[in-house]
């Protein structure tokens, strides 16, 4: 079993610290998109989960590729172009899949630099709160190459497109303040209280219906792509699901007793 996924839990929030400071808990070793695969099915089947935070242990969030892991197991020191391209399927492009997939809310508390594969990373998650040496790069250009693990899909949905086409072909970070100026984040925090922000607004989250936050997430997912006649469709479907669930009836009920006082 991999290590490079440290968890904990407070309550219905799981927290995800990415382990492997000494390479800036890079995203290329060959166990690292199995560790996110696993973790996010757990939390999947595991229906008292109602929010994830996902942070960095050290000084960084993540730098992304280990170069020489790039070189030598997805890059030119396999020889043939072929066995790239399959090492990415099977290997970084399972994350990005992972986390689409992850049914509950997900907070990436940045607390520190997110550069290439981080950057995306942090996009990968539903909201993003930084600390304040947090930055942000989509630096693949710098190194002569381009997204592999979807971030041309996910940056633009971030920061809009014109502001992700300017990330990416310079290269260039972007601090906090930036990043928060840019839709990027919604909330800088002090370094030293950027985790107990996190965990209050997981705290926020989790209070609410586990059914309805899951269908409420998976909405938001369809919303970016599907037509509004086919949303309402889902939408509807949904709200007859979360009509009968006994979250519903408890809130419906508490309301309606705050109304007769």
């Amino acid at each position: 079993m991999s290590d490079f996924l440290r968890i904990e839990r407070d309550g219905a929030v799981v927290i995800a610290t990415m382990n492997r400071p000494e390479t800036r808990n890079a995203l290329s070793d060959d166990d690292v998109a199995g560790a996110f695969v696993g973790f996010c099915e757990d939390v999947n089947a595991d229906l008292s989960v109602r929010a994830v935070i996902l942070t960095g242990a050290g000084p960084a969030f993540s730098s992304g590729g280990n170069l020489k892991t790039l070189r030598d197991t997805v890059g030119s020191g396999l020889g043939e172009p072929v066995k790239s391209r399959h090492a990415y399927r099977d290997g970084i492009q399972r994350i990005p899949l992972a986390l689409y997939n992850l049914e509950v809310p997900t907070i990436a508390a940045v607390n520190g630099p997110a550069h290439g594969a981080g950057n995306d990373l942090a996009c990968m998650c539903d909201i993003r709160i930084a600390g304040e040496r947090a930055v942000f790069a989509e630096s693949f250009v710098k190194l002569g190459l381009t997204a592999g693990d979807g971030g041309a899909w996910l940056l633009p949905r971030a920061v809009g497109m014109s502001r992700a086409c300017e990330m990416s072909f310079t290269g260039e970070p972007i601090d906090a303040r930036q990043a928060l100026a840019w839709g990027l984040v919604s909330k800088i925090a002090k370094d030293d209280e950027l985790m107990p922000a996190a965990l209050d607004l997981a705290r926020r989250i989790a209070v609410n219906s586990g059914p309805a936050l899951r269908m409420t997430k998976r909405l938001l997912r369809e919303g970016q792509h599907t037509r509004l006649d086919t949303l309402l469709e889902l939408s509807a479907a949904f709200q007859a699901l979360s009509h009968h669930t006994t979250e519903h009836e408890t809130a419906l009920g508490n309301a309606l007793q705050r109304l007769t006082r």
